[in-house]
């Protein structure tokens, strides 16, 4: 068996997967935000790889066009999976509902073995949400992407997770941003955008997505689901996309100021998504 000793940063999917084929075979995984020059994208592609392939894989995005071109390269690689696209978009609750609708009904996933929470956004403008808070302000978009979508999923889709145990995994992807600011419970729409800080609102995102997974261990600590927040390490995605240089550089100068912060330096997507899959597949990390 591999142990946790084998493992380091610059550890690979493949190398994961490899390891954990008999975690993959036969089994469904869901990834969200499984778009080209994702992370998720990385994720698919690896399970696809492995020397037994997943059964099903349903990957969940907001853009068709930016998530087929991931179910093509699946297929090249492995004609033995099944793949399901699903529209996602996570800041609304009407496609969020739709989109755990689809899958539930869909007779081909008896089960999620695996689901992987993938998706999200980074220090974008301000953008108002759909959800308000308690005085109806709206809420920001990266709370409501980050957090609210996921928590909203996660939640419409438990009978098919519960249906996979013991042994079903939930893999929230956090993010070392946590550490940027916790939750700001009496203001979480920062004034409706009036004193809106980008960065701020991330680590108010990841902070939620941690909270999030504490109380689904607790929640599901008996039935057979294990849960799991991960930080892929800093690598260079989409999810940069709002990230001028002086923007980088700003936000760099920022995390030097944070005791204990874990390294700067770039991982690629493989080495990235290693660290969602061994939360995944471990055997290890049971429980």
């Amino acid at each position: 068996m591999t142990g946790s000793e084998d493992w380091s940063f610059s550890s690979t999917a493949d190398e994961v997967v490899k390891a954990f084929q008999d975690r993959v075979g036969g089994r469904t995984f869901l990834i969200t935000g499984a778009s080209t020059q994702s992370i998720g994208e990385a994720t698919a592609i690896a399970l696809a790889s492995s020397p037994k392939p997943p059964s099903i894989l349903i990957l969940a995005g907001r853009s068709q066009e930016k998530v087929l071109p991931v179910v093509e390269k699946v297929l090249a690689i492995s004609r033995e999976v099944t793949v399901i696209f699903v529209p996602l978009d996570l800041s609304s609750q009407a496609s969020v509902e739709a989109a755990a609708e689809r899958i539930i009904s869909d007779s081909r996933v008896r089960k999620i073995d695996v689901l992987i929470n993938n998706a999200g956004i980074m220090a974008c403008p301000y953008i108002p949400s759909e959800w308000n808070e308690k005085d109806n302000a709206p809420l920001e978009q990266q709370l409501a992407v980050n957090y609210i979508g996921t928590f909203l999923f996660t939640s419409l889709l438990a009978t098919k997770i519960l249906k996979a145990s013991p042994g079903a995994r939930i893999i929230n992807l956090s993010s070392s941003g946590h550490r940027f600011g916790g939750i700001r419970w009496d203001d979480l729409g920062f004034q409706g955008g009036r004193v809106y800080d980008a960065w701020d609102a991330y680590g108010q995102s990841k902070t939620a997505i941690i909270l999030f997974t504490i109380a689904l261990a607790a929640k599901y600590k008996n039935l057979g689901i294990t849960t799991f927040a991960v930080h892929p390490g800093a690598v260079m995605t989409a999810l940069g996309r709002y990230m001028q240089p002086e923007g980088r550089a700003a936000v760099i100068d920022r995390l030097k100021t944070i005791s204990n912060f874990e390294t700067l330096q770039r991982k690629s997507a493989q080495q990235g998504c290693a660290t969602t899959l061994r939360a995944a597949l471990d055997p290890e990390l049971e429980g």
